[in-house]
């Protein structure tokens, strides 16, 4: 045999045996390892989708308010937006709140919000 028949032949075995490790591992590189990074990671996780209900639920008041009337966010809007657009139906009402409060103080919605999310 010659170099580069030597050459080709490490290089498909090479190939191969990464292929081979990739579909024994399936993808567990990127999952976390242990039960505490799991949870971790899915606090997180629910965290944004409340974030972002709170945010679409300000938006939306702010868009259903008429000019120079206060925008009225409320927990439950949140709540429903969380289950319409994410299929999360299980958000404690004290997650919900605190994910409006968030978004209230960041949206500076003081000058044209009322919320509930501080009762």
């Amino acid at each position: 045999m010659d170099a580069s028949t030597v050459v080709g032949v490490l290089v498909v075995a090479g190939g191969a045996a990464l292929m081979a490790t990739g579909a024994v591992r399936k993808g567990r590189a990127v999952r976390p390892l242990r039960p505490a990074r799991a949870r971790a990671a899915a606090e997180r996780a629910d965290s944004r989708v409340l974030l972002r209900a709170a945010g679409m639920a300000i938006a939306s008041a702010r868009d259903a308010a008429g000019h120079g009337e206060p925008a009225i966010v409320t927990v439950e809007d949140v709540m429903r937006l969380t289950v319409e657009h994410f299929g999360r139906t299980d958000v404690p009402r004290e997650q919900a709140a605190a994910a409006l409060r968030r978004q209230y103080e960041r949206a500076a919605c003081a000058t044209d919000c009322v919320t509930d999310a501080f009762g």
